[in-house]
Parts: structure tokens; sequence; C-alpha cells
């Protein structure tokens, strides 16, 4: 006889453990709040808002769906200036904004505790993009009082953003209300290095690389772009042999590698504390598609030293890649050197 799952005696355990698994992979409804009709003149309806009505009962979360490099979301349209459908000043900063400012609201579980407070999130939608600053949050744990304007909870999946986003979508003013998009957590600029010529001989210009310059000041980063199905990236090329211009024996295996072996080196977010090293990822582009192995870092936190061949620190969206892997994708071999692709993890 099949074993049971959950014996008598641990029932109510096995109970609570599916419930909170349950949970964890779905946002549910945290409980209703009962609507009432708000004060005269104390709710405004400005782009279409809602008030609340008396007797109606409004669902509350305290959760959002699941974070993605494109997580799908409702855009909303609000004014975040004095007077505004907005209510009080931005919980960020406690300020009012422009609504020619790109700024946003997000649902209370995106919001996250204000931990994305003044951060800044990609919004993709109607074709185009436009990068937003957090400033406030989209309450949908509570409404229908006077902190949040008389206006009914925030639902759990919304960018409530300001005129200027909807403008940046190239959005014609008479469709502003509504409309399905995806958003991601934008990458940031960590610091900046401040760049000193190389000593004679130790920058190897190889596969036209940069050699850092007195004075200049390079852009470092901790992270890159969201990882998706299609991680948009750009394509550089690099050899990874003794002598190449990728300096020191790769950082995964600490090995050289020859220029016939499709390998790639991946900007510091994506290499992900090495937990991509050795592994598989397949590279989209120029109508072609390779397979090619991650052996190294490419360093977008530090540059302009020895360790780094004094070259600038790496953006944060390159995937370095050996001649194999242009061969592989039909690129001219005079049109090597920086091509827009796309890359997934390979299985």
């Amino acid at each position: 006889m099949k074993k049971q799952v959950c014996s008598s005696v641990f029932l109510l355990i096995c109970v609570l453990f599916l419930f909170l698994s349950a949970e964890a992979q779905t946002c549910r409804p945290s409980g209703r709040i009962r609507g009432k009709n708000p004060p005269s003149g104390q709710c405004n309806p400005e782009n279409d808002s809602d008030c609340c009505k008396d007797g109606e009962w409004y669902t509350t979360y305290k959760c959002s769906p699941p974070v993605s490099s494109n997580t799908k979301a409702t855009l909303t349209l609000n004014s975040f200036e004095k007077g505004g459908d907005g209510g009080a000043p931005s919980e960020c900063d406690n300020q009012y904004h422009s609504d020619d400012d790109p700024v946003v609201a997000l649902s209370t579980g995106w919001f996250n505790h204000r931990k994305r407070c003044l951060k800044y999130i990609n919004i993709h939608g109607n074709g185009k993009s436009v990068r937003a600053k957090v400033v406030d949050e989209c309450d949908s744990t509570m409404g229908c009082d006077s902190d949040h304007d008389y206006q009914p909870p925030c639902p759990h999946n919304i960018v409530d953003a300001s005129k200027a986003v909807w403008k940046a979508l190239g959005v014609p003013e008479s469709d502003w209300g509504e409309m399905d998009i995806y958003w991601s957590d934008s990458c940031r600029p960590s610091g900046r290095i401040r760049g000193k010529n190389p000593p004679s001989g130790q920058c190897n210009p190889e596969n036209d690389s940069d050699c850092c310059k007195d004075g200049e000041w390079y852009t470092t980063y901790k992270c890159s772009p969201p990882v998706s199905s299609n991680t948009k990236a750009t394509l550089t090329l690099n050899s990874f042999e003794k002598g190449g211009d990728g300096g020191a024996p790769s950082e995964c295996d600490n090995q050289y590698h020859s220029d016939d072996d499709p390998v790639v080196a991946l900007s510091t977010g994506w290499l992900n504390h090495r937990k991509r090293c050795l592994k598989y990822i397949n590279i989209h582009g120029n109508g072609k598609s390779v397979r090619a192995k991650v052996v190294d870092e490419c360093d977008s936190t530090m540059g302009c030293d020895s360790d780094h061949d004094y070259q600038p620190p790496c953006p944060h969206n390159i995937v370095d890649a050996s001649k194999a892997v242009w061969k592989a994708l039909g690129v001219p071999e005079s049109d090597w050197g920086e091509m827009d692709i796309y890359w997934s993890d390979s299985d």
C-alpha cells in the first residue's frame, strides 16, 4: 500500500506546510474593506480615479505577483503633483513630483517594505520602454479613508505612473488610463574608477580592446540587467588564449582556451558569484544560434590595473566571446567587434 504523505499525527503540521507552500507560489487576498462614501470634496477623481462607494467590499493584498525579468503589470495614471489625485506627498521622499517627471508608485508587495524606494525600474509597453523612479506606494492593504484620499485599496499588480511615463511610451493621450505592460528592476552604476595610462606593453589592444586613459572616469556596476528567456546583451570579441587580450587564465577553471572553442566571459552580475561558471548559455544573433561555455568574468566592478590588463571595467551587459562564437553566428570577420544579441541559460 502506498505510504500516505501525511500521517494523522502530523496532519495539522502537513496542512500548514501545504498552505504556506501554496501561499509562497501565489499572491492571495489578505482581506476585505467595506467602503463608505467620502465626505464632499475629499476624493479627487482626476485621471478617472475611483472613489469608494458605501457598502461596497474591496479586496486587500499584502503581496504582489512574483518579480521576474519581465513582470506583467497594469499601468495606471496618477498625478504626483500637489493637489493631484495622488493625495499626500510621495512616501519615499515626502515630496511632490511634476507630471513631467517619469515617476511611479508600486503595489504594496512590489514596493517591498520601501526597498524599491527611489530606485529605478524599466517599463516596457506599446512597443517602447522608459526608465522611471519609484517614489510612492500604491497601497494594496488599506483604503477608503482620509489617508488614502477615500480611494479603494490598490490591486496587487499596479504600476501607477505619471503622465511623463505614458508620454514616453508613445500612448495617445485619449488612451491613457490602463494598459498591460511589463516591468523589471533597473541596474544602476555602483561607482566610478579614474583611469591611468598603462605601463608600456602592459595593455593588449588585440581585437580593438580599449586601454585605460589617464584622467578618464569609467563607470562600474555590481549588477547586470535581469536575466530572462531572451536576455538582451552586447556581444564583444575576446581571446582566451595565452598572450591574448583576455589577460590571465580564465577565472572559472584557471585555464586558457583556444580561439576555436565557443567560450565566453559574462559581466559581473550575470556571472552571479561564479554560479554560471562552466555552465552553458545559448546565444542568438545574426539569425543564428550557438551554445557556449561560460569560463570567465568580464569584471564590471574594477579595472585599469594589472589584474585587468589595464583595461576599463566591463559594461554591465556584455557577453565577451571567442572567435568560435562569432564564426558560429555567421558574422563576417570584418564585422567582428560588437553586436546586439540575445542569450539564455542552456539546459
